[in-house]
């Protein structure tokens, strides 16, 4: 059974940083498509970074130079440092994992919620 915990959000002054983590169980990080999305109220969900199986990472435009995600393949972990953390990054970050296969199959967290404020 794939298991994926987010943890890290919370309460943090305008120019903060928060670190999210996601702890993955029944699947890994290392060979599938990989990443953090978020999503507020009355929104869609967006990605805001993202790592290839050819591990290629890619950010969205308005966390690019702020925002690094990563992965700890012996933790089975993946993160998402947040930097110079602005209001309108507040929204519930989800751990996303999609494995490739007949047919492929997407993975979610419940999410964490970060706040920022002014």
């Amino acid at each position: 059974q794939v298991q994926l915990v987010e943890s890290g959000g919370g309460l943090v002054q305008a120019g903060g940083s928060l670190r999210l983590s996601c702890a993955a169980s029944g699947i890994t990080f290392g060979i599938n498509s990989v990443g953090w999305y978020r999503q507020g109220p009355g929104s869609q969900r967006e990605v805001v970074a993202h790592i290839n199986p050819g591990g290629t990472i890619t950010y969205a435009n308005t966390v690019q130079g702020r925002f690094t995600i990563s992965r700890d393949h012996a933790l089975n972990t993946m993160y998402l440092q947040m930097n110079n953390l602005k209001p309108e990054d507040t929204d519930v970050y989800y751990c996303h994992i999609r494995r490739y296969g007949d047919p492929d199959m997407d993975y979610w967290g419940k999410g964490t919620l970060g706040t920022v404020s002014s």
